[in-house]
């Protein structure tokens, strides 16, 4: 699944029940003073599954370090490994493979994926500028890979908001 043409890992993805408290661990313990912060509210945004997360990116040494909070109760893929009792917690998900090219190579690198395998459990998509789709690797790597493949120009503007550091 790793080695695939046009496509590369990208990021580390951290789920917390607390997006400020995550961040404040970032900024303090590992000297990531901001992130790029939103929710996933985008009209048209369409899913397998209905979900509302509150997202923190900021690339970090070249990888993208993505910070996920579910919210309302939804997402239970990201929600899963996080306490339910109300304590705080911040842990591993997944990593993303970023396909590079046009729709037509994240469709070719979908189709490459042996499905008894590497199970697609969650897609989706915002028109023709993104496509996501989570593979569960738990049985054998312990986390999920995201699969995920945006128009060029789309990808463009969302990487001009996410901080770099060390700054260039």
């Amino acid at each position: 699944m790793f080695p695939r043409p046009k496509a590369r890992h990208s990021q580390n993805a951290y789920v917390t029940t607390d997006l400020d408290r995550a961040l404040a661990i970032w900024r303090d313990r590992f000297d990531v003073p901001a992130f790029h912060v939103f929710t996933n509210d985008m009209p048209g945004l369409e899913s397998s599954h209905p979900f509302q997360l509150r997202i923190a990116l900021a690339n970090v040494g070249g990888t993208e370090i993505e910070l996920i909070e579910p919210l309302n109760g939804s997402a239970p893929l990201h929600a899963g490994p996080l306490p339910s009792d109300g304590s705080f917690g911040l842990c591993f998900h997944h990593v993303a493979m970023r396909v590079e090219g046009a729709l037509a190579d994240f469709e070719a690198h979908m189709a490459s994926l042996d499905p008894a395998m590497h199970p697609v459990v969650w897609t989706g998509g915002l028109a023709d500028l993104m496509r996501f789709a989570y593979t569960d690797e738990r049985h054998s790597l312990g986390h999920y890979v995201e699969h995920v493949w945006f128009d060029t120009e789309f990808y463009g503007q969302l990487a001009a908001a996410i901080p770099v550091y060390p700054a260039r």
